[in-house]
């Protein structure tokens, strides 16, 4: 961090009158099979090598560096603000641009209180579903030095064209289940299918809907492609050892476990919040339907509708906003926010915005972009420039949005 960094990110915020361009950030994952709706060649799912795995997430303005093994590149998983300097393009990182400026990127209160952007979100994107497995809250996380991770889920159905193989998604455990029974599981993990999903139950995923998914709940995600917006951490513990004929190493149920909990049964069941996993109003609880952000009458007048479509969380929150053809639209928003366009052309502010169709591994795109606090509350005039087709975006915001 110097001052040539902080010539480009001032620069940047000029261009952009206070909004960042992201350069894409792709994630593989060694124990999923990538979807292929992220709008990535096909030459380029294995970029990583294919030992590592296939990619199968993109992430959004991020500041955590993703936890992938030993082989994680130092910038895995981390957002870049692109800025063209003439012929020369420059690149920041988001999170060292936040530790240079961050106050004015985030504001002085967030700043304060939060010391810096705490949440980050993404696409993850698997034909098959994922294993049963928990994110860690707080108390535990800090055992070994991370955070919490809550997250929400939203189904897109710009990008899913195909459900892939398994689109429902398992959450909790059944009411009656005993802590005996998933210690039993996980007694089972090198004598075939641990059998964990059969305390379980699977709801069938909704096509422009989503969930709200606290830490210490057990999911297995389905295969329908996830925007998914989240605490910044990458806390996580698989409690099922085999999945669509995968089979899981013990190293992915204790990832972020202590040294001296590792082999201990009981530790490792503690991490389940075990009044939430038995809910037997868990789908009323937390499925999420769209939540119109005023009289959706009153916003088709004025050219547009806006949905909350994550909430009920302190640490994140998102909307979808979709500007119909030829219209224009002045959103203020509280704070920051991250945007990915998914549908149309047209202007947001000062830079133009587009959603690809297909992007080369290590190609600049038009579709992601960074609000910074200022920008945000003075609000952004949004151009629908076709006379055809809708502009839609999902935007990201922290805390207090």
């Amino acid at each position: 961090m110097n001052n040539n960094a902080k010539s480009i990110i001032e620069n940047a915020l000029e261009q952009g009158k206070g909004v960042f361009r992201l350069f894409p950030t792709w994630v593989p994952r060694a124990f999923c099979i990538p979807g292929k709706r992220l709008k990535l060649h096909p030459d380029d799912y294995y970029a990583f090598g294919a030992h590592r795995g296939g990619i199968d997430e993109r992430w959004f303005a991020s500041t955590v560096k993703a936890d992938n093994g030993p082989e994680t590149l130092p910038d895995e998983g981390l957002s870049y603000i692109y800025f063209e300097d003439g012929n020369k393009v420059r690149k920041v990182l988001l999170k060292d641009a936040i530790e240079l400026m961050g106050k004015d990127i985030l504001g002085e209160r967030i700043m304060q209180k939060y010391g810096g952007w705490t949440m980050f979100a993404k696409f993850f994107d698997n034909m098959n579903p994922l294993p049963h497995h928990v994110h860690l809250d707080d108390e535990k996380a800090s055992k070994v030095g991370q955070l919490g991770k809550p997250e929400g889920y939203y189904f897109p159905k710009q990008l899913n064209n195909h459900g892939g193989y398994f689109p429902y998604t398992f959450f909790g455990l059944n009411p009656g289940t005993k802590r005996e029974d998933i210690i039993n599981c996980l007694k089972n993990w090198d004598k075939g299918d641990n059998g964990i999903l059969y305390y379980s139950r699977a709801y069938k995923l909704k096509i422009g809907t989503g969930w709200n998914v606290p830490p210490g709940i057990l999911h297995a995600p389905g295969s329908l492609l996830t925007y998914e917006p989240q605490r910044a951490s990458d806390v996580f513990a698989m409690f099922q050892n085999i999945v669509w004929d995968n089979y899981l190493s013990w190293d992915l149920l204790v990832k972020d476990v202590p040294e001296e909990h590792k082999n201990d049964l009981d530790y490792i069941v503690d991490l389940l919040d075990w009044e939430a996993n038995l809910n037997p109003n868990f789908f009323e609880d937390h499925f999420l339907p769209p939540k119109p952000v005023k009289a959706i009458e009153e916003m088709h007048a004025e050219g547009y509708e806006e949905n909350w479509v994550v909430y009920n969380s302190d640490f994140f929150a998102a909307k979808e906003l979709t500007v119909f053809p030829g219209s224009s639209v002045t959103i203020k928003e509280n704070g920051p926010y991250g945007v990915i366009v998914i549908e149309g052309h047209g202007r947001f502010g000062a830079l133009e915005i587009e959603s690809p169709q297909l992007i080369r591994f290590g190609q600049m795109t038009k579709d992601e972009l960074f609000v910074t606090y200022e920008a945000a509350r003075e609000g952004i005039t949004i151009t629908n420039l076709s006379d055809k087709e809708n502009l839609v975006m999902l935007k990201h915001f922290g805390p207090e949005a």
